[in-house]
């Protein structure tokens, strides 16, 4: 499976060229045979450099940067490799789904984490 669909690099490729907002992600990656998540709302114009929200299983997932190439060069047990939510639809940026994570110890897209998170994100931007 390819990790991006041209929409999905599009998307992402734009999204870089705007940093200063705060984009939803665009794409979400998971490890089939285990640990492993995450959230993609940038590309940089190299088509490799990735900004997102990581969570590897450790309890602290973090916002930085992942190689494309690397993602998709990874080989796992039974010749499986990283593989894209084809379900996957935000509802929130990716700060909120930080924010989130941070509170839960992992990568969360429902629950009272996600939902506070919200809630907060929304506060702000009102005052």
């Amino acid at each position: 499976m390819k990790l991006l669909t041209q929409s999905q690099r599009e998307q992402l490729l734009a999204n870089g060229k705007n940093r200063d907002r705060d984009h939803p992600p665009v794409v979400r990656f998971f490890n089939p045979c285990g640990s492993g998540t995450w959230m993609f709302s940038e590309l940089s114009e190299d088509g490799d450099t990735l900004f997102g929200l990581a969570d590897l299983g450790f309890g602290t997932p973090e916002l930085g940067y992942s190689s494309l190439f690397e993602m998709a060069s990874v080989r796992l047990r039974f010749g499986l490799g990283i593989e894209r939510d084809l379900h996957f639809a935000p509802s929130h940026a990716l700060t909120v789904y930080a924010e989130a994570a941070r509170a839960a110890g992992r990568i969360v897209e429902s629950g009272p984490e996600l939902e506070a998170a919200a809630k907060r994100r929304h506060a702000a931007a009102d005052a």
